[in-house]
């Protein structure tokens, strides 16, 4: 059983003030937020970080994207209760939490075998029931295509035509573009002719996204 003792909790309540006075509006990303215990994802030794706006190593090259990070494009994502959502990158299993938190029905890919095992061990925990699987993000999934929405959790050197087709018309897709230190995050939309729409919402960095399954 995971602990989330009183202290914990309060520290959430303060990230969660601090994620508003950046501009975090969606109530129901900062409820999520709120829920999902931050410090179960990291070594017990750094509780403290855990609540802190920072990105932090989980090994094997990976790391947990800051706190805002994960609220932005979650709140771009614009989460309906039902959506089905398809994340590239599970990573620590955070983000993904924070997207079941929500009520989102969500399929997730995860390069890194290590990452994959851990995170799902650390989500079952928290008592969600996800598709996980360990492959490779270019791809999607197309067993349970389409998407309502889906989200990229790391730089992709271009936008895959993969999952702009595994995309619903009236679908919003969240994806850092960019092979250098710095990503553009882009939404793009899917009207229901099948046209996509790109918007462009600032800079950000990420861990590459890679292809292939890592040994």
């Amino acid at each position: 059983m995971l602990a989330d003792s009183y202290r914990h909790k309060g520290l959430r309540n303060q990230l969660v003030e601090l994620l508003r006075e950046k501009g975090i509006h969606d109530e129901a990303v900062l409820e999520a937020i709120n829920k999902i215990p931050r410090h179960a994802f990291l070594d017990p030794a750094f509780t403290e970080q855990a609540y802190q706006d920072i990105a932090f190593q989980i090994g094997a090259g990976q790391t947990i994207s800051q706190p805002y990070t994960v609220a932005f494009q979650t709140q771009e994502l614009q989460v309906k209760k039902g959506d089905k959502i398809l994340e590239i990158g599970t990573g620590s299993g955070y983000q993904a939490s924070v997207l079941l938190a929500m009520g989102a029905k969500l399929v997730s890919i995860e390069r890194q075998r290590e990452l994959f095992l851990k995170a799902k061990v650390i989500i079952d925990q928290l008592g969600y029931n996800p598709k996980l699987s360990y492959g490779d993000g270019f791809k999607g999934n197309e067993m349970y295509a389409p998407y309502d929405k889906i989200i990229v959790t790391c730089g992709a050197p271009f936008v895959p035509d993969t999952l702009l087709d595994q995309l619903k018309p009236g679908g919003r897709l969240i994806i850092p573009v960019g092979e250098g230190e710095v990503q553009k995050m882009i939404l793009i939309t899917k009207d229901l002719e099948g046209n996509v729409h790109r918007e462009e919402k600032g800079d950000f960095r990420f861990v590459p996204m890679l292809k292939d399954k890592a040994k």
